[in-house]
């Protein structure tokens, strides 16, 4: 089923045209919304809730164990206009007579970026399941992701399966795709996520030799094809082992401007002598907020214990007003109360030349640990989110012996 052709170039008339400023109660927005994005040829569907509390409205948006929630949602009149978390980015929509929600999901950052989305007020199957499934996928799958270019990419698929429901994550060498949930149809399976600022899609049958085919839409560009097989045993790379030091270098120093414009080392008096942490990210970067999410509060439990964090932000943007403003938004949502700087633009090329020490940016993020002269004694490729289960409490296992071996020495 497509989406109502009038997104094509009405779009303005769906979010900009209301029929006036008076707020409204709004009583038929309540409830479970089943919504959907179309990327051109694939429908991304999803769920959604709408909250009230008084004249407040909350959107949240349902992905296997995760409930994401965003609190900057303006309803008035027939428009809404819902601002997605820390990303700088809007789903911007209008209650129709047919009781349906039309609009379009907007990156307010990138140029002519806007994706038709629809949703209607039922509880259905994420994907529709038009036979009783014949497969199970549950389990964790050897994957290979090509891509249009030519390039092939290692990830590991994780998947648990009941009845025709099935959630799990790919994990690649930089990432994972976080929480993705869907459904399985005879022989397929169907997943997909929706964080506020990344759109997922994948689709996977499976093969008379047992192994599967599948595709790959992230947001309305982006196609590509994966093939997998069964393997417990499978392994990525370990995420220590990708960046380095180049050679005559075992630390490295930097300065940039904190989100007030004032320059800000690393060899300030604030770290001497301390364990510190810097991450590379963004706050455009899903696996970036997973990752603050976690240091966040981590570093007022640990502080204490002789720890500093330098979040060096790559932003989307070049001008400083505009990546202060997204990375105070980040540390005032996530709770991230450790210093960030303003280090330049999200592009893996210009933040290696910002930190010419490093071999290359691989990922956002990547996490260096410093001992306390300075040396780098760990660095952390990627990250491995909440979504990829077991793998996220290894990695944290894994980085709380580190800070305790460098914190005790």
């Amino acid at each position: 089923m497509k989406l109502l052709s009038v997104f094509t170039l009405s779009v303005s008339a769906i979010f900009l045209i209301s029929c006036g400023n008076k707020k409204t109660e709004n009583p038929n927005l309540k409830g479970k919304w089943h919504a959907e994005l179309d990327l051109g040829g694939d429908l991304l569907p999803f769920e959604i809730g709408f909250i009230q509390n008084g004249e407040k409205w909350t959107m949240e948006a349902y992905h296997a164990e995760e409930i994401l929630t965003f609190d900057e949602v303006a309803v008035t009149g027939d428009s809404i206009k819902v601002t997605m978390g820390t990303f700088d980015a809007e789903i911007r929509a209008k209650i129709m007579e047919n009781g349906l929600i039309e609009g379009i999901f907007t990156k307010n950052y990138a140029t002519n970026y806007f994706v038709p989305f629809k949703a209607k007020k039922t509880e259905k199957n994420r994907f529709e399941v038009t036979e009783k499934p014949t497969a199970d996928f549950s389990g964790k799958w050897k994957t290979e992701f090509l891509e249009a270019d030519g390039d092939v990419y290692p990830a590991v698929g994780i998947f648990t399966q009941k009845g025709d429901k099935i959630t799990g994550t790919f994990l690649t060498k930089l990432g994972d795709y976080r929480y993705l949930e869907g459904n399985v149809s005879g022989n397929s399976f169907y997943l997909s996520t929706f964080d506020g600022n990344h759109l997922f899609l994948f689709s996977g049958e499976l093969q008379a030799d047992g192994s599967v085919t599948g595709r790959f839409r992230s947001g309305p560009k982006s196609k590509e094809t994966f093939q997998a097989i069964r393997d417990e045993n499978f392994e990525l790379p370990d995420a220590f082992s990708l960046n380095y030091l180049k050679e005559g270098y075992d630390t490295f120093s930097f300065t940039f401007p904190d989100v007030n414009g004032n320059p800000v080392s690393n060899q300030d008096e604030k770290f001497k002598d301390k364990v510190v942490l810097v991450q590379i990210f963004g706050t455009w970067c899903p696996n970036c907020v997973d990752e603050t999410k976690f240091l966040g509060p981590w570093y007022e439990k640990n502080k204490d214990r002789g720890i500093e964090i330098i979040g060096l932000a790559f932003e989307s943007k070049p001008e400083f007003d505009y990546a202060s403003t997204r990375v105070k938004k980040t540390i005032d949502r996530l709770n991230a109360n450790y210093t960030f700087l303003i280090a330049g633009v999200s592009d893996k090329e210009k933040a290696s030349e910002a930190l010419p020490a490093l071999n290359e940016v691989l990922a956002f993020p990547t996490l260096i640990y410093m001992d306390k002269k300075g040396k780098v004694r760990k660095i952390h490729t990627g990250f491995t989110g909440p979504g990829t289960g077991d793998y996220y409490d290894r990695w944290v296992a894994e980085h709380e012996a580190i800070v305790k071996e460098l914190v005790e020495e």
